[in-house]
Formats: structure tokens, sequence, C-alpha cells
């Protein structure tokens, strides 16, 4: 990739220089005071094609997985005719905490189109054509992307011009048609019970068989240290992303606590 070798050798030399020469900081630890294109360059160059919804091939080869979002479900057509306006044949450089690439060869970026420094995922989620994913990026990265995806539906941009994009969490039937897909789900924590290595925020009183939230004690124990006490979920509406499994009940997985925030509502 063009320039990235580059970036590679000088690497140490502006960690410390966006650290403010913090040596023991590691590129994380700078990253989570960034915003997405703020965060490290890791390469540069042209894009050549959008091969999906979140992955562009630049001139050289190399393709480019999206970082921070998800394509908007049964209507990706429409966000891939905007990724292709804004990307194809444009310079990008790439932007995040590191340049390794996935088991497929992707390298996972915040892409910023020049000369104007447009961060593409914002604008397709100003578009309303994605959705914030649960890739693990920095802090403010994340909320930067989060009160994007809050200003698009509140503005009814896109697919939040739809109803039901995001799914109640008490259907049981909508859940099951969601199995698999990657979603938006909301509703009221009706209990929340440890059984075992595991942890359950229950939507429904048949707690075998409704939808719920499952947490290992890990991770719970993460998720505690990082200020959301689960016990103080019950009775509140929360909204969590991720993708829907079927465990006894339809179900997400729940690894981290950017994945769930509280909705407010009585």
């Amino acid at each position: 990739m063009a320039g990235s070798m580059a970036f590679r050798r000088n690497r140490a030399r502006w960690v410390a220089a966006i650290c403010g020469g913090a040596a023991l900081l590691t590129r994380l630890d700078c990253a989570t005071a960034a915003g997405c294109a703020e965060l490290p360059v890791q390469g540069e160059g042209v894009v050549a094609a959008v091969i999906d919804p979140r992955t562009l091939r630049l001139a050289d080869g190399a393709e480019v997985r999206l970082a921070g979002i998800e394509p908007a479900g049964e209507r990706s057509d429409a966000g891939v005719a905007l990724l292709v306006a804004l990307t194809v044949g444009r310079r990008v450089v790439l932007h995040g905490v590191d340049d390794v690439p996935d088991r497929y060869g992707r390298q996972s970026a915040f892409v910023v189109i020049e000369p104007e420094a447009a961060l593409v995922q914002r604008r397709l989620l100003t578009e309303g054509r994605a959705l914030v994913g649960i890739d693990r990026v920095p802090a403010d990265c994340r909320k930067e992307l989060l009160a994007v995806e809050a200003a698009a539906r509140a503005a009814a941009s896109g697919i939040w011009v739809e109803w039901g994009v995001i799914k109640n969490a008490a259907n049981s039937g909508d859940m099951v048609s969601r199995i698999g897909r990657f979603t938006l789900v909301e509703g009221r924590v009706v209990s929340v019970r440890e059984v075992g290595s595991t942890v359950y925020l229950n939507f429904s009183g048949r707690w075998t068989r409704g939808f719920a939230v499952t947490i290992s004690r890990r991770v719970a124990a993460a998720i505690e240290t990082a200020g959301l006490s689960l016990k103080s979920l019950t009775g509140q509406r929360i909204r969590v992303r991720g993708w829907v499994e079927n465990r006894a009940g339809p179900g997400i997985v729940l690894r981290d606590v950017a994945q769930v925030e509280r909705a407010g509502g009585d």
C-alpha cells in the first residue's frame, strides 16, 4: 500500500509526538483521546472499486474494511451507491489504531477523503446508510459515531425514515426473524440473572424463551469496572446492538460495554 512502509518505519516517532512524548503510552492509550479522523495514519491510496457496503479496493490491490460501522440492513444497495459516489477514483488516507489485517487480508480503517478531509463513515451514518457497529474502537471515536447516528435518526435520514429499524425486544417473532443479522434492539430489562458463568439480561418473564442478552462473567466484571452496574439495569429501557443468535431463544452476546446504552422513556 502506497506510503504504508514509511508510516511503519516512522511509527515510533509519530506516536511519541502525538502523545506528547509520553513514552509509556500505547497507540490505543493515545488514541482514546482522539476522534476517528484524528487516529494515527496507517496508509493511503486511490480507491479503485467498492466491493461491498463496507469494503474498498485500492488501486494497488489492497482491501480496506470500513471500521466502526455495519451496513444498514436490507437497504445496503443505497449504501453501496453512496460509497461509490464518495470514494471511487478519490485519494484517501487511512486512520486507525493499527494496520494489522484481518484473516481475509483486509485492513480495518477509518477512511478520510482528500482534499476535503471528509470521513467516509460519518457521511454514511449522516445519510442513514450505515449503523454504528461493535468494532473495538477508541471511546471518543465511538462516541462521535453514535452522536452522528443519533442525529440521522432524529432527522429521519435514509433508513430512519422507516418505522421499526430498532427492533422491539418483547416481540419474540421479530427477534427470531433477525437471527444471524446485525440488529439494534430496544426494550425493558425484566430481570438480571446469573447462572453459572453467565449473566443474563432478560426482556421477558419467560426467560428461557424470550429475548435475552448474555454476558460471560469475565466480560460482566469488565463492564462493572467500566462503571455500568448490570443489576441497576433491572426495570430500565436499554438499547443493545450486535448479531442476534439462537441460544434456547433469540439473544445477543455482549462482549463490550459499548454495545449497550440506556434508551430512556417510561
